[in-house]
């Protein structure tokens, strides 16, 4: 298959296309910047073909996407600075680029006649209570700027295209850019204890293991909503962003004591934050494909990927 990836400067998009390769497919990689800004560790990401895209830019999305003509279309590119989306000089241009900018190329696939596979947030739904999130779930009420830009770009997806994928992630990590774990140990490096939040309740996702998930699902025509995290630990039990720290640390043999605390204490996020980010993900299952691993082994793999073991 040919396969038409955007963002691939970012942590998903990078691995996504390394996993096309692996499974024999054509990955031709798109994002706003000129040249592949990502990563340069030598991967087939940074070798394979690119192009460069605005998505906000609906003519040239169109041109692009005509020009390549590909079977599939797996929409990485995103504003993702949770807290920066508040400012409110930056949500118009978040708006163009999550939901404009997803319309853009939900409307070129229509016109090709491509499949497309979007990723989106657990952030769209109101981040209440304690049930899991199931993928078909409808109560949507996001918290802040970023999940209602995400939840229109699902509308505009949903509402364009028969066949598409919505895949949503929740608490993302991969080689390729900032994240969660790499800032706790950079933290930890220098701070012997450290305050992380333990009212918020989820699973990391780790972007080579959703990488594989994707290429597998693009492959199929089982269209529709699914959510894909790392599976929760073996007692079925969700955790805090205080837990995936300490796993963190003691993966990377870091000596670094974890103080927790509510939200309302940390008080330092501008964007309201979901206390509920458990997602359902027995969909996959039932759709015969392979979930993601554990959580405490995806982080033990990242850590040791990334070269974040303490020397």
């Amino acid at each position: 298959m040919k396969i038409f990836v955007t963002g691939v400067g970012g942590q998903l998009g990078h691995d996504v296309m390394n996993a096309l390769v692996l499974k024999g497919h054509e990955g031709i990689g798109s994002d706003i910047q000129l040249v592949y800004s990502g990563v340069n560790d030598g991967s087939a990401v940074t070798k394979a073909q690119y192009v460069q895209l605005d998505i906000t830019d609906r003519e040239a999305v169109e041109k692009v996407m005509t020009e390549i003509k590909p079977d599939a279309v797996i929409h990485c590119a995103a504003w993702t600075n949770v807290d920066g989306a508040e400012d409110p000089a930056n949500q118009p241009i978040v708006h163009r680029i999550n939901a404009e900018g997803t319309q853009n190329i939900a409307e070129a696939a229509k016109a090709i006649d491509a499949k497309m596979l979007y990723i989106s947030t657990d952030y769209v739904f109101d981040g209440q209570g304690e049930r899991p999130w199931e993928p078909d779930d409808k109560c949507y009420a996001p918290l802040n700027v970023y999940g209602q830009s995400k939840l229109d770009g699902e509308l505009a997806v949903s509402g364009i295209l028969k066949k598409f994928f919505i895949v949503r992630i929740a608490w993302v990590f991969g080689l390729n850019g900032k994240n969660f774990i790499k800032t706790m140990i950079n933290v930890g490096k220098t701070h012997p204890q450290v305050r992380v939040v333990d009212d918020q309740i989820g699973t990391p996702t780790y972007t080579r293991d959703l990488a594989r998930l994707l290429v597998d699902m693009i492959e199929t025509e089982k269209y529709g909503y699914y959510h894909a995290t790392n599976a929760e630990s073996k007692s079925g039990e969700y955790i805090s962003w205080a837990d995936l720290a300490e796993e963190a640390y003691h993966a990377a043999g870091m000596d670094v004591k974890v103080g927790r605390v509510s939200t309302a204490e940390y008080g330092l996020s501008v964007a309201a934050r979901p206390f509920n980010s458990r997602l359902d993900k027995s969909k996959l299952e039932k759709a015969g494909f392979m979930p993601l691993p554990d959580w405490r082994d995806a982080v033990a793999r990242y850590v040791a990927e990334a070269g974040l073991k303490a020397e």
